[in-house]
């Protein structure tokens, strides 16, 4: 489903990005047997950087916060409901005229990937381990931003 915010915007560093009001995406993110996990997305071929690994995610509509925006679609590309999480910090990757927010939160019940309903938007789900994400291919923007998202996952 389209909505009039979907669209490519080029910001002021000539980065071309999705959603026209900018994009929010949510972090999921529990303690494992081998420290911090989180669980991340398997992005579909067909899409923008298809093939890497980040937070599900996209364009946020008119009026609608980062927060909303973010558990609007996790729901649409996880089938994940606002009530299976407990948001926590915002960290916004500011590209001077868009921005992408990353929200922080935790599962307030178990969740396994087996559980979850993809859409097309996603090739799998998985958790994965802070200490793991130099053994898969990241999506460019989550991979520049895990420096300031670690510090607020410690």
């Amino acid at each position: 489903m389209f909505s009039s915010t979907d669209g490519w915007v080029t910001c002021s560093f000539g980065h071309r990005h999705w959603g026209l009001l900018g994009a929010a995406g949510l972090l999921v993110h529990r303690a494992g047997a081998r420290g911090t996990e989180l669980l991340l997305q398997h992005r579909a071929a067909w899409s923008h950087h298809g093939g890497t690994w980040g937070t599900p995610g996209g364009a946020l509509h008119t009026g609608e916060s980062p927060e909303r925006g973010a558990l609007r679609e996790v729901g649409e590309e996880l089938g994940l409901l606002p009530q299976d999480l407990e948001l926590g910090a915002c960290s916004v990757d500011d590209h001077g005229g868009w921005s992408y927010t990353t929200v922080l939160a935790r599962p307030v019940r178990s969740i396994e990937p087996g559980d979850l309903r993809l859409d097309g938007e996603s090739d799998g789900v998985a958790w994965i381990a802070l200490e793991d994400l130099a053994s898969v291919p990241l999506h460019p923007g989550f991979e520049a931003s895990l420096g300031r998202l670690h510090d607020l996952l410690s």
